[in-house]
């Protein structure tokens, strides 16, 4: 375990090496948490040994060391080698890559059993290797020929068939004048070849032979540097014969670049960045990740050829084909190189790892580029990874390939709207897109900005120059018909989705046509557990990722993944689902769907009191998800909602298209409350609409009632009083025929509202206690508290004042008793009146302090707005200006900010009386003139000319 994390210090570990390191094949079912409790066990050890806490940290899908350079040999190492490559003098060059070489002391990971982590150490004592030959040649190039015969003895020992170390030898030999061993390493290396590989030796080394043979002047030695390597200036570069033998040809593979490629700019930069010899970020293996359809190839292929330059000896492609009917062999994809690379019929080794041993050799010294085309897993990719320096692989894949080592993931989106606007413009012409504008944008929005599908588009157009624009856009913008429309010749989105899906085990191509129902919303991943009916779907989440079918967005503010299928994927998973039984699919939504609704209950119950908008549970059915998980959504309940609006309405809206109507209006009013703190005006009328017209129909008559009252108190907000009545009376009637005793309640004390702002205070007490007597038969304590607090309010209002204490005391001690502090800070606010009309306004605004700290605590800002128009009340009996006005514009404002205009007017009157009263008429006349102007547009609504007495409730 602590091998594997070492092997890539400073970069994620996927849990899927993980599980490989340690099992190698077979892993238990339950390897996950084995890896997890090993990883555990590993930093208590470490912490015991005194490393700190955060050694170890854990990473979306895996673990990371964090080490520092001189904490780790092989960090070491690599940090001593790229020095080496940024000297200019061959000296310096070759002093940085002897302390490379010193951090070495035998094999990289000896006695460690894991076959994942052999191919790790084959690697790193590969790249030992080549620096060892690099440091050597460099030191011989600068006299140093005696002192490195036995490294290159021991060296080719090692190494039997290296030629390149054969020649340095051989050169190192006859400089100390041993002619004659030198032409014996020569003869021992050709039998070798002949006998086990059946070749000759290179071309160059054969000409190092024959010039050995007749003692070429340029094979003399330069000058030497002494061994310390402080005395003296590096002599001036040898003979270039001595330097190193030619190079063969070069390969240039790379297929055509793509005509028509735009735009790309961060993902070219950053692969360029990788591929860059000299950035301390630069990688050896860049793997570029996306969806069907998204661009990897043409990327790569720009990519490859704008580095080019980078890698004189050549350029390697080759297709693995890993999406088609037959996935290349890592074995026959070799011998395709080893052809390309001049070794070729019995000269390439028959077993995989002689040839992938030979592959290496041959690329040790040269600086060439890889181009891995359509790689499906890391088996198929590790063994054409060459293990020189000067090498760099570039891959496309649609899966994460986390098990490649050292390598970095570039994750491929979609193109932005301009670069797709470019592509399309580009291909269809700029005359056709300017003549129609709208047409060209919905054809793009149809296709998703996905590369494939604006070439195929794209294509039918050039194909069809009589076409309008518009013909395109009407025969795709049916969603049932976009596939099968978006095909030319063998280009088609659907096929392309597919090759994908043959990859994929069952359950996964089950989850992504589930997912493909939920609609076109970004979704946190605990819903595939529901899909599926199962504990473990995380693990099938995962695979859908890795396939880049899913693609996970973002993480939102209270920590979750987020997910989103493209359009296009989804609707192939729609057209996926298809032919699954109606039954499997409208379980699998319920039970989505009833998670979504255990979770609004859960969250509504920590959300400040809901008071008259706390509907009591219908029949709809509830999923609860782990305790573990419900905790840590809820830790913020706010957040969550937040988080989850768009999916709060979508879950209202499938709830109705499946017909689904209980689940749907208990959906929609138990986000009343979260809507009410954060007025969200808009958001719950739509719910609410979406789920009425459902339960009309179904003839639900409890559903109705409870959005009805919701939408009535909706319509108070806004001032719309007339709707309110008929909202909340058609309520009232249903509950009434339903035996619904507390809806009943809490409608009636609705209406009274809507009776004390228009000014009918005799119908608001009778309704008052109406409903309060309703809710102390029902045993209700909370209805009881708020409508005991009313009744205190209207007693207040007929002057009262004995019986309106009597009565908030009352609701004083009743919410005390509940704990509901949203509740006590309520009976607080409208206690303060009662304070006031008795000549104590110290006691009033003591409560209206306290009132508004519990307020922006629980941040209801609709309640603290409310507390705020008191405080300047009271502030304004006491003439007091300064104290007055700086409340009074705050909470103007945020009445404003919530829709509620009738308040907002009564903050600026209030504000006009007292610049009157200070003289100061210019903004008195402003200040009245704008609560006038509200008041008008509030009577013009309601059918009313006189001005409605505040709403606060």
């Amino acid at each position: 375990m602590l091998a594997a994390l070492l092997v890539d210090a400073n970069n994620m570990v996927a849990m899927e090496r993980l599980v490989a390191v340690m099992w190698d094949e077979n892993a238990p079912a339950t390897a996950v948490r084995q890896v997890q409790d090993a990883v555990s066990g590993l930093r208590r050890n470490l912490a015991a040994c005194g490393a700190p806490g955060s050694l170890i940290s854990t990473r979306r899908g895996g673990y990371e060391i964090h080490l520092a350079p001189d904490q780790l040999d092989l960090l070491e190492f690599d940090h001593e080698r790229r020095l080496a490559q940024r000297h200019a003098a061959p000296l310096e060059t070759a002093v940085a890559l002897r302390r490379a070489l010193a951090c070495w002391r035998g094999d990289a990971l000896v006695d460690i059993s894991s076959r994942v982590l052999e191919i790790d150490a084959a690697r790193l004592n590969e790249k030992r290797a080549a620096t060892h030959k690099q440091c050597l040649s460099i030191e011989l190039d600068l006299g140093r020929h005696r002192e490195v015969i036995d490294e290159l003895t021991v060296l080719l020992r090692e190494h039997p068939y290296d030629e390149h170390v054969a020649e340095h030898l051989m050169v190192a030999l006859y400089r100390c004048r041993r002619q004659g061993e030198a032409l014996q390493v020569y003869e021992r290396l050709r039998r070798t070849l002949a006998d086990e590989l059946g070749v000759d030796p290179a071309p160059p080394l054969q000409a190092l032979h024959q010039r050995i043979l007749t003692a070429d002047p340029a094979l003399a030695a330069p000058v030497p540097v002494p061994a310390g390597g402080l005395s003296g200036a590096p002599p001036d570069s040898p003979d270039a014969a001595a330097t190193g033998p030619a190079m063969a040809m070069p390969v240039r593979q790379l297929p055509l670049d793509v005509s028509d490629f735009v735009g790309r700019a961060e993902a070219l930069a950053e692969i360029a960045g990788l591929l860059d010899r000299s950035a301390p970020n630069r990688a050896p293996v860049a793997v570029v990740v996306g969806g069907p359809g998204v661009g990897k190839s043409s990327l790569v292929t720009r990519a490859a050829r704008l580095a080019s330059a980078d890698f004189p000896d050549g350029q390697l492609y080759l297709n693995l084909a890993a999406t088609s009917d037959e996935p290349r062999d890592p074995g026959l994809m070799l011998a395709e190189a080893l052809r390309a690379l001049s070794i070729a019929g019995s000269a390439i080794p028959n077993g995989l790892f002689e040839r992938a041993a030979l592959y290496r050799s041959l690329l040790v010294d040269r600086r060439m580029l890889v181009v891995l085309d359509d790689a499906g897993h890391a088996d198929q990719v590790l063994p054409l990874l060459p293990g020189a320096d000067g090498c760099a692989v570039l891959i496309t894949s649609r899966t994460l390939l986390t098990q490649l080592p050292g390598a970095r993931h570039i994750d491929l989106d979609v193109l932005s709207p301009a670069e797709a606007r470019e592509m399309f413009t580009g291909i269809v012409g700029r005359r056709r897109v300017e003549q129609e504008p709208a047409e060209a944008d919905a054809i793009l929005d149809c296709c998703g900005n996905l590369p494939l599908a604006i070439r195929i588009a794209s294509g039918k157009l050039t194909g069809r120059p009589a076409w309008s624009l518009r013909v395109l856009r009407e025969r795709i913008e049916d969603e049932s018909r976009r596939l099968a429309e978006l095909r030319i010749g063998d280009l088609s989105v659907r096929a392309s989705v597919e090759l994908s899906l043959r990859l994929l085990p069952a359950d996964a191509v089950r989850a992504l046509s589930l997912l493909g129902l939920l609609g076109p919303y970004t979704l946190p991943g605990w819903v595939v557990g529901p899909l599926l009916d199962r504990s473990d779907a995380e693990e099938v989440l995962d695979t859908l990722v890795d396939a880049s079918l899913v693609r996970l967005t973002a993480t939102d503010a209270i920590g979750q993944p987020r997910y989103r299928l493209h359009d296009l994927i989804r609707t192939c998973a729609v057209e996926i689902a298809a032919p699954l039984p109606a039954t499997d699919k409208r379980n699998a939504i319920t039970r989505v769907l009833s998670a979504w609704l255990e979770l609004v209950g859960q969250g509504t119950d920590r959300l400040p009191a809901a008071g008259l908008l706390a509907a009591a549970p219908g029949s709809a059915p509830r999923l609860r998800l782990p305790a573990a998980a419900v905790d840590r959504l809820m830790a913020d309940p706010f957040g969550w909602f937040d988080a989850e609006r768009d999916n709060l309405l979508g879950a209202v809206k499938l709830a109705v298209d499946w017909g689904l109507d209980e689940l749907a209006w208990e959906l929609a009013a138990g986000t009343a409350t979260y809507y009410d703190h954060r007025c969200l005006y808009q958001d719950w009328q739509h719910g609410h609409r979406l789920a009425l017209d459902a339960t009309e129909a179904a003839g639900n008559m409890r559903g109705t009632s409870v959005l009805l009252r919701g939408l009535g108190q909706l319509h108070i907000y806004q001032d719309e009083f007339d709707r309110a009545t008929r909202a909340l009376e058609s309520s009232v009637r249903l509950c009434r025929d339903g035996g619904d005793r507390r809806g009943e309640a809490l409608s009636v004390a609705m209406l009274s509202t809507v009776s004390r702002v228009q000014g009918r205070d005799d119908e608001a007490l009778e309704r008052v206690e109406q409903a309060l007597a309703i809710a102390v038969g029902e045993g209700d304590r909370h209805i009881e508290a708020q409508l005991s607090c009313s009744m205190a309010v209207m007693t207040l209002m007929q002057g009262k004042l004995d019986d309106a204490e009597l009565w908030f005391d009352r609701a004083l001690r009743q919410a005390r008793a509940l704990d509901d502090e949203h509740r006590v800070a309520v009976v607080l606010r409208r206690f303060s009146r009662l304070h006031d009309r008795r000549g104590d306004p110290d006691e009033a605004l003591r409560c209206l302090w306290q009132a508004l700290a519990t307020f922006e605590k629980l941040a209801d800002e609709r309640c603290a707005a409310y507390t705020l128009l008191e405080v300047g009340r009271v502030y304004a009996g006491q003439r007091d200006r300064d104290g007055a006005s700086p409340a009074l514009e705050r909470a103007a404002h945020l009445f404003h900010r919530h829709g509620d205009r009738q308040d907002e007017a009564a903050c600026w009157q209030l504000i006009g009386d007292l610049d009157a009263a200070a003289g100061i008429h210019h903004l008195a006349h402003q200040h009245r003139g704008r609560a006038m102007r509200l008041w008008q547009t509030i009577g013009d609504m309601n059918q009313t000319n006189a001005p409605a007495r505040p709403s606060s409730p």
